[in-house]
């Protein structure tokens, strides 16, 4: 079945937008994953360095006893371990070296560990288990900055741009009046409460978080921030995935048209070809879609215009040929008449002009009908008869010749009822046994009928037969195949060609043998018995009214 060029654009299309879309979603689930991965272990990463360095600084009880507080603010457990019970990758042990954080997310349990390296201790780490992000935690984490810069005292600025590389939003200090808090947040301040500052936007791409600390016996503030609140569909990340599944969509619709345009630059030039003269000039194009289908039907109006300049131009140089001697002799024998006084003579000329006039008729007839089966669509009747009776009426035709030779007519003894276009029929008949009885010697069989699907009718002879050679050669017109085919045994070389058409426009073919019993030549004509059903099909696949 043709494939419809919509189907296969739109489709096409189609299929590509929905493979992009699943492939989009879970390119962008893969990126999201990691980029919130990398989101959670650089916000850990600060506040788990500042856990290792208070760790490092506590030993024995009084390790413990920290680490037991820090669980509390932390509202999540907090232990030392070593490297060989967790089992660190090669990347995360260089993480851990550098001081950054190694977060592990266990989605099914709804919890993460994460792990930090404690500073002068290379194979100890801390490993915090959390359960959920709180307001908590974010006020822990300034208590800790806090207590770390309570360790340098004097100097908190210089530690401060110490670590600030392991935060990934800006840490300062400032006064308190250049916070912009307001009248509630600084009195809270002073009263040495952590204050979370929420700004809320249109979306999360807008929304942050400041957390605001004050410094014992100073007028200053620590500042942490702003936190960004991670960003599922962040701008950078839209217009990456767009502009891919845009080129991925453009290189796929190339390869989608590109053939359809091939195929129609093919015909294209295949025009030009022709209109250029060259009428050999094919569309080389292959498939089933309407375009191969326009191509195929093309390269066959192609092939017909061809044939019929190249039948014009045959025939007419034929023509001129076949008219020239019935011509010169009606010249000469008009000449003898104007020559001659004596009354029977003119009358003798009168009677051969009057046979040359009948073979002129004769010809043109025969092109005529020819040229209307050659070049168009011819008015054909199709109607149910009987192959029997058809068959002795050219016996009788034939035998009505007084030709001497015996007609034999083999039938199936009853009815046949075959479909097809009586008088084109009876043409093709006549025409064969015409053939037979010019080359028989005595005998001229005529037998026809039913076999499956195809009807049937054979011509055979006594006569010599036609080489295997030139089997093909006789159907051209005005064909001869020796000098036999004079004037003498008449014709004019067209009557195998009609045949051969007729054939064509029923369907059917023309096959040419030698009989076995007889030893001459056997012309066989075979044809769909029901022409209705070829009918409908060919109607079915050419789209058109063709026969």
């Amino acid at each position: 079945m043709p494939s419809s060029i919509f189907v296969r654009i739109y489709g096409g299309i189609l299929l590509v937008i929905a493979a992009v879309a699943v492939c989009a979603y879970f390119f962008i689930q893969a990126v999201n994953a990691h980029r919130a991965d990398t989101y959670r272990e650089n916000m850990a990463t600060g506040i788990f360095r500042l856990i290792a360095l208070g760790v490092s600084r506590q030993q024995g009880d009084a390790r413990t006893a920290w680490l037991a507080e820090a669980a509390q603010l932390m509202d999540s457990p907090i232990a030392v371990v070593p490297p060989t019970r967790e089992q660190f990758s090669e990347e995360e042990l260089a993480h851990l070296a550098d001081g950054r954080a190694v977060f592990r997310s266990y989605e099914e349990k709804n919890f993460a560990d994460i792990y930090s390296r404690i500073p002068g201790s290379p194979e100890l780490y801390i490993k915090t288990r959390m359960a959920k992000v709180s307001e908590q935690q974010a006020k822990a984490m300034a208590v800790f900055f806090i207590e770390e810069l309570e360790h340098y005292a004097g100097h908190e600025d210089q530690r401060i741009q110490e670590l600030q590389r392991y935060f990934p939003y800006p840490v300062l200090l400032m006064p308190l009046y250049k916070a912009g808090l307001d009248k509630d947040q600084q009195a809270r301040i002073r009263r040495n409460e952590v204050v979370l500052v929420l700004k809320e936007g249109s979306g999360t791409r807008n929304s942050s978080l400041r957390i605001v600390a004050p410094l014992p016996a100073q007028e200053r503030v620590l500042v942490m921030g702003p936190l960004h609140i991670f960003d599922w569909m962040p701008m950078q990340l839209v217009i990456m995935v767009a502009l891919a599944v845009l080129s991925i969509i453009t290189v796929a619709a190339y390869f989608i048209i590109h053939p359809l345009e091939s195929k129609l630059k093919k015909m294209e030039l295949a025009v030009r070809r022709i209109r250029g003269g060259d009428l050999s000039a094919r569309a080389q194009v292959q498939g089933s879609d309407e375009i191969s289908q326009l191509a195929h039907a093309f390269n066959g109006m192609a092939e017909h215009t061809q044939r019929l300049l190249d039948s014009q131009r045959e025939m007419t140089r034929a023509v001129s040929h076949e008219l020239r001697t019935p011509v010169a002799r009606l010249r000469f024998g008009m000449e003898m008449m104007a020559d001659t006084d004596d009354a029977e003579q003119r009358f003798d000329q009168l009677q051969l002009l009057d046979q040359d006039v009948e073979q002129l008729n004769q010809l043109i007839d025969e092109i005529l009908t020819y040229a209307k089966l050659e070049q168009g669509t011819p008015s054909l009747k199709f109607e149910i008869m009987d192959l029997r009776s058809l068959l002795h009426r050219v016996e009788n035709e034939t035998v009505a010749l007084n030709t001497g030779h015996q007609i034999q007519v083999v039938d199936e003894g009853s009815d046949v009822r075959i479909e097809a276009e009586l008088r084109y029929l009876h043409r093709v008949l006549q025409n064969l046994a015409g053939n037979a009885v010019r080359y028989a010697k005595s005998r001229v069989r005529l037998s026809g009928g039913v076999h499956g699907n195809s009807a049937w009718i054979r011509v055979e002879d006594d006569g010599p037969g036609i080489p295997e050679k030139d089997r093909e050669r006789i159907f051209e017109p005005f064909a001869r195949l020796d000098d036999s085919r004079t004037r003498a045994s008449g014709g004019y070389g067209l009557g195998l060609s009609i045949v051969q058409r007729i054939a064509f426009w029923h369907g059917g073919s023309m096959e040419v043998g030698q009989s076995t019993d007889l030893g001459g030549a056997s012309f066989t004509f075979r044809w769909p018995v029901r022409q209705a059903l070829r009918n409908a099909r060919v109607l079915k696949k050419n789209g058109d009214n063709t026969l």
